[in-house]
């Protein structure tokens, strides 16, 4: 019945809009700015697709409603002009991509999606040799625990530090065997896989998200990029307490919230909860071993290094660090994935552990696999698109600005915590501290405070981006992980907003202190007691089930 009736309210409300649509008349022209620009109204498509994600479970249907109401605000309410919209729109003056057509051929988004289907494809030759297999049998007989299990995962996700969706993509299929071995929740290891892929990217100094901080440093304020980012590095409290809290609840086998309801199901043999997907059988090669994956993701991973630096102008004669602050990570992985998937090939060819037959039928399974996450990045996509034409980061950079001047030591906090809402409602953490980083160099022309201004911004952009469902770096951990987006979401969210919370007291001690020799500990300090306290309120879980 109730289903019935929301069905009924959706029908009236799209005839009502046609009705409206049909008399009102609106002019587009070159100039053509929705009344809603740069105003508040900019941030509710987002919102909407946020909040509809997690009353309803489905990820999907919120992120295309989402994208229908950013189109239908910025066209004033027209119909025509809303599709029209959604489908092919550009930022003006700019030509900026913001309709699905245009974000989908845009070379950087098109780079992504290629190296995702080119992961799919690898991690299904891997599944098919029985590299995957082998790994398992090989890491069972050395982890005997789940809290090794997870920690596993935690070290290869900071060893793998070059890149956020390199690194989700390549921990989920390497450690998804091994922690399902010793029941760990899908939804766990999608949280210790996001954790470990933007918190350490951000503070990695070799990195595509090192090169992209170093890029939003504007010219004009002859201040050198690199080195401003390294000096970031101890103040950003968001990444350092996110490992904290990851090892110490691993560790102590605290969990709290939705997550600790699907970790005792995993416990009990259900690694779902909610949520499952069909998954293909994989095939245990008998002739496979751990040689046949951890050989194909060495060279992947040095592969993608050399394809980064390639783009950054290393082989023209650039220094190392020159190259990867200038490099186009998307088409860098892009080619470091496909050097991989050639040599797979003959590497396999070689050991005779597959077919030449198999391995073409692995380029199909490879792509099937990603669907589902190439479905939500294109929409969210959109959605960001949609946003940006609304003018978001005008709104939000307009508030920030207006207020700065009076703030001065209080700036650190209310910067994360502008950073955090920006990233969270837009799902781009590298366009927040774009938008962001300029502003703060111009309140602070130098000094110890701009350098834990803008760490503060790159550690609000990161917590925001964590927290999204509509993130590119949590699409990606959900696929890595094979868990259900909407409760790797839900059980993630609590966990980011502790850290969250202690980051912001700990940017408010920081900027009247302004020496990170002190307010680094304290905040420290402040994460644990906050754990400690946490875990006498829900308590320890109960023994594990070794299988």
């Amino acid at each position: 019945m109730k289903k019935k009736i929301v069905l009924t309210i959706i029908l009236l409300a799209l005839i009502g809009l046609v009705i409206y649509t049909l008399s009102t008349e609106i002019v587009v022209g070159e100039d053509y700015q929705s009344k809603y620009h740069s105003t508040a109204m900019a941030l509710v498509p987002p919102l909407i697709a946020i909040l509809l994600a997690l009353i309803t479970k489905e990820v999907y249907s919120s992120l295309f409603v989402g994208v229908i109401s950013g189109a239908l605000i910025y066209a004033n309410f027209d119909l025509e002009l809303a599709i029209n919209t959604m489908l092919f729109g550009t930022k003006k003056p700019d030509g900026k991509p913001a309709g699905m057509i245009p974000k989908l051929s845009d070379g950087w988004n098109a780079g992504i999606l290629v190296f995702l289907v080119l992961l799919g494809i690898l991690v299904a030759l891997m599944n098919k040799a029985g590299g995957s297999a082998a790994f398992g049998r090989w890491a069972s007989k050395r982890i005997k625990t789940r809290v090794g299990a997870q920690l596993a995962t935690v070290v290869l996700g900071v060893l793998i530090f070059v890149d956020d969706y390199f690194n989700c993509l390549t921990v989920g299929s390497v450690m998804r065997p091994v922690t399902d071995r010793h029941k760990v929740s899908r939804a766990k290891l999608a949280y210790l896989i996001d954790a470990t892929a933007a918190p350490i990217c951000i503070i990695a100094p070799i990195s595509s998200w090192a090169a992209a901080v170093t890029s939003s440093v504007p010219a004009e304020y002859d201040i050198n990029g690199f080195q401003t980012f390294l000096r970031t590095i101890p103040y950003n409290f968001y990444a350092i307490l996110t490992i904290i809290m990851m090892i110490y609840i691993t560790v102590r086998k605290v969990d709290y919230g939705p997550m600790k309801r699907h970790e005792l199901n995993a416990i009990k043999g259900d690694l779902f909860t909610t949520g499952k997907e069909e998954e293909a059988e994989e095939t245990s090669n008998p002739k496979g071993k751990v040689m046949d994956l951890v050989l194909p993701v060495f060279v992947l991973i040095a592969s993608c290094i050399m394809g980064m630096v390639y783009t950054g102008g290393f082989f023209e004669g650039k220094s190392f660090i020159d190259a990867f602050a200038n490099a186009d990570a998307s088409q860098g992985l892009v080619i470091g994935a496909i050097i991989t998937v050639i040599f797979t090939f003959f590497y396999y060819m070689y050991r005779d552990v597959i077919t030449f037959g198999e391995f073409m039928k692995c380029i199909p399974t490879g792509f099937v696999a990603m669907v589902a996450p190439i479905l939500i990045l294109t929409l969210a996509w959109t959605l960001a698109g949609m946003t940006s034409l609304l003018g978001a980061d005008t709104y939000v950079a307009g508030l920030v600005a207006g207020n700065a001047a009076a703030l001065k030591a209080l700036l650190p906090a209310v910067i994360f915590l502008v950073a955090l809402a920006l990233a969270f409602s837009t799902g781009t953490s590298w366009g927040t501290f774009g938008i962001l980083i300029p502003i703060v160099l111009g309140v602070f022309k130098g000094g110890e405070l701009m350098v834990i201004s803008i760490s503060a911004c790159l550690a609000g952009a990161v917590c925001g981006d964590h927290c999204s469902p509509i993130s590119d770096t949590t699409i990606m951990a959900s696929a890595g992980a094979r868990s259900n987006h909407v409760n790797h979401v839900s059980t993630q969210l609590p966990y980011a907003l502790t850290v969250a919370a202690v980051s912001t007291v700990s940017y408010v001690i920081a900027g009247y202190v302004k020496n990170v020799l002190i307010s680094l500990p304290i905040a420290i300090v402040l994460m644990l007691l906050t754990l400690i306290v946490i875990e006498r309120v829900v308590g320890r879980e109960p023994g594990e089930s070794e299988g």
